[in-house]
């Protein structure tokens, strides 16, 4: 059979894939510094002015969001995937190191408090994820810092020593326009992305160029399985411990995110209303009251939910002890969070059906559910903070295994768009897998009339064809051409490896290579749902020029809201048609017993 897919041609990028694996056999550490050039020239379409003798703040604030914020001190990341990894390699005290946290990216990553950073993988992709982005952080970093050797730049940095406000706008306009050359809005994003912190980090900037080392402790497939076990150890002994097996139940399994499930189904928000709008309005956001009266006034196409959900997550950052309250909200329907404390961060949640409460509920999931048959479910959903790459693919293949009855994989994720707006939500049902070089052909059993009545803002574009890439930073212009031609409009990391898993909870062999496969006669549920937060065709416009803010909450909930209606009406299905059989008691009596 021919392929639906060509070649992309993209040689730049494998000659850079090839570049830092081959370098990271070494047992040595290895200089950044030896990859920018092989960077470069691979013109990232998140890089775009990598060349550039002026910043590219745009490459730079996505970086710096998806690094911890403590990288004006790091020279050395050790990269690892189990606390042994680092053991072995004479790092004893990993596990005592702080922890640190980037915004934009959920991996465990501990700093010693010097210099060094310990980062903990789950599969190649976090790789293909983290090199690019170092690359790029410093290739930004030695930009200013040549930048910052004028001596217009020594003296406002020395005028500006002690500063802890936020400059002026005639201190911005002086640093964007005669000291960094760059727009004042620019400016402006990286006083957002350094908090507070833009002239310390500026003067450490101007102090010194960055030169990163990179070593890789361990990284073979053995050790990536290894640590998947034992994350689904923790996620099992954890479950165990509150009454709950999830080796013998059916099984719903989500890859969404750990806020937007447990929001709606308890309910927090709206039974709580007064509060989150007293906090806004206590805190003096007139934007966000603005919204609020609007909302009131039905003058916006925005969702009261939605809003309140979005204001949630502000009042516990300030409030972190009411989560208490959320918490045991959670815990009597049957929501349990599962964090792992061991080897790589991906967090779950075991979700009983029996015990969800219709009363509490967001309305968007309530219709048409006969909810007293849910009582009478033995069924869990499973929801994880949805991995990277590659590692979707081990982590499903672990629950699969370890799990009862299979029925249905929702995934639901940000991805990049060739032909719509940010916002937007793209259902495929055709995924290139660039890990494996399948095509793979299967019914989503989403479409738009299941997602569009909840989302206010954007579209719903279902049958579309979607690509999964290596990493966000490995795709050019030429390689999303390439694709564009051939109706590929969805660019994302992680539907093609659960496909692959999908295929082997299906067939009785692994998943092929290159190969078109069909996966219509698979026997549960398998719905992907992407919304978009990166129009890469719009050159240089990607999360690091902008980002999805408010606005971001509403795909996401829409997606979110339409993966639990299916859950739902699927069980309820499933009820009903459960197979009874017939005793007759001693009384003389029928009974009907499961």
């Amino acid at each position: 059979m021919d392929r639906t897919v060509p070649k992309t041609g993209s040689e730049d990028i494998e000659l850079y894939m090839r570049t830092y694996y081959s370098l990271l056999r070494s047992t040595d550490t290895i200089q950044i510094a030896t990859l920018e050039e092989s960077h470069m020239a691979m013109e990232s379409s998140l890089h775009v002015h990598a060349r550039d003798p002026k910043p590219d703040i745009a490459a730079l604030t996505y970086s710096s969001l998806r690094l911890p914020d403590v990288m004006p001190e790091v020279d050395y990341v050790l990269i690892g995937q189990i606390e042994q990894s680092f053991k072995e390699a004479g790092y004893d005290q990993v596990e005592t190191w702080k922890r640190v946290y980037a915004p934009g990216r959920r991996r465990r990553v501990h700093y010693d408090g010097e210099n060094t950073l310990a980062v903990f993988i789950a599969s190649r992709s976090d790789i293909d994820d983290l090199v690019p982005m170092l690359t790029a952080y410093q290739i930004e970093w030695n930009k200013l810092h040549n930048i910052l050797k004028s001596e217009v730049a020594k003296l406002f940095l020395a005028q500006n020593r002690d500063q802890h406000k936020p400059l002026t706008e005639s201190e911005i306009d002086l640093l964007a326009n005669n000291i960094l050359h760059i727009s004042t809005e620019d400016v402006r994003r990286m006083e957002t992305i350094w908090r507070g912190k833009l002239i310390n980090t500026l003067q450490k900037i101007a102090a010194n160029r960055k030169r990163i080392g990179l070593k890789l402790l361990a990284s073979s497939l053995a050790a990536y399985r290894k640590a998947t076990a034992y994350w689904w150890d923790e996620v099992q002994n954890q479950a165990k411990s509150v009454g709950v097996d999830p080796r013998d139940r059916p099984v719903y399994f989500v890859s969404s995110n750990t806020h937007c499930l447990p929001n709606l189904l308890t309910g927090f928000a709206l039974r709580h209303e007064k509060t989150l709008v007293d906090y806004i309005n206590a805190k003096g956001h007139e934007t966000l009251m603005a919204e609020y009266r609007a909302i009131q006034e039905e003058n916006r196409p925005s969702n009261l939910a939605n809003f309140l959900y979005y204001i949630q997550k502000k009042y516990l950052a300030d409030y972190p002890k009411e989560e208490a309250r959320i918490l045991a909200d959670e815990q009597a329907v049957g929501i349990y969070r599962i964090p792992n404390k061991h080897g790589f961060q991906i967090a779950a949640q075991i979700i009983e059906v029996s015990k969800l409460n219709p009363e509490w509920m967001d309305s968007r999931l309530c219709d048409e559910v006969n909810f007293p048959s849910l009582a009478e479910s033995d069924a869990l959903i499973i929801n994880i903070d949805y991995p990277l790459g590659m590692a979707a693919y081990e982590i499903l293949n672990r629950i699969t295994e370890q799990t009862g009855m299979l029925l249905g994989v929702y995934v639901m994720g940000k991805a990049a768009t060739l032909n719509g707006r940010i916002g937007d939500v793209m259902i495929p049902n055709v995924v290139h897998d660039e890990h494996s070089q399948n095509t793979y052909l299967f019914n989503n059993c989403f479409s738009a009339r299941d997602v569009a009545p909840y989302l206010s803002y954007g579209m719903v574009l279902d049958n579309q064809k979607a690509i999964s890439a290596p990493g966000t930073f490995l795709q050019n212009p030429r390689y999303m051409s390439v694709f564009y031609k051939e109706g590929y409009t969805d660019i994302e990391m992680e539907a093609g490896p659960y496909l692959s898993s999908i295929y082997e909870a299906h067939r009785p062999k692994r998943h092929p290579q290159n190969e078109i496969v069909t996966l219509h006669a698979v026997p549960f549920d398998v719905g992907f749902l992407h919304y978009a937060s990166d129009t890469p065709m719009g050159r240089g416009h990607n999360l690091g020029s902008s980002n999805l803010s408010y606005a971001g909450v509403d795909p996401t909930y829409a997606t979110a809201i339409a993966i639990l209606r299916r859950i739902l009406e699927q069980e309820a299905d499933r009820i009903r048609h459960k197979p009874k059989r017939h005793i007759i008691a001693g009384n003389g009596v029928e009974q009907h017993l499961e």
